[in-house]
């Protein structure tokens, strides 16, 4: 079975696992590129409402592949835009398989709606995971970790802590330029 894995990577971490996937299985690898990385509240927001973004031409050609995985950051419990854009480029009648890379959180209440586009595509999931994944810095080792689905309440309060760390985010940014243009 010729598989390839597309992914996308904001801080390097996805980036690391899918290297090591790839090796694992033998299979090609591409990267999906952002024309332009998103401040992150906007890309917190685009995810949540499945919103893709402009990416780089695809250069491989995914016809030829009978398996395609997809490998993307989780940010507020939902995959990066970038992954919608890539999603809408899926040749008919794919399997595809989902990894789902985080710090620690997973994608329960996004799972479904994911998987339901990639359907809509024509395409057939064959697998689902959400991975915790830490690069140890000094050895470039990969540590990965399967998560288990968590309860409601608690998903919805990662998403609020999410939300909430990523307005105060926004919020220090937006006085500093203010403080900035004051002088």
């Amino acid at each position: 079975m010729k598989t390839i894995i597309m992914y996308y990577s904001y801080s390097g971490n996805t980036k690391a696992l899918a290297n090591k996937k790839a090796q694992e299985l033998g299979a090609d690898i591409e990267e999906i590129i952002e024309v332009k990385k998103p401040f992150i509240p906007i890309g917190i927001h685009r995810g949540i409402k499945r919103i893709g973004t402009e990416i780089r031409p695809i250069m491989s050609q995914l016809e030829d592949y009978d398996k395609i995985i997809i490998m993307a950051p989780v940010w507020a419990d939902h995959p990066v835009s970038a992954i919608y854009s890539l999603i809408d480029c899926l040749p008919e009648g794919k399997e595809v398989e989902l990894i789902m890379v985080s710090g620690g959180g997973g994608t329960r209440s996004s799972a479904e709606g994911t998987k339901a586009l990639i359907e809509d595509k024509g395409c057939e999931v064959v697998a689902y995971t959400d991975v915790s994944v830490k690069v140890n810095k000094k050895t470039g080792e990969v540590i990965t970790k399967i998560l288990e689905q968590k309860s409601e309440l608690s998903e919805m309060v990662s998403i609020f802590v999410a939300a909430g760390g990523a307005l105060l985010i926004a919020g220090v940014i937006w006085l500093i330029i203010k403080k900035s243009k004051g002088k």
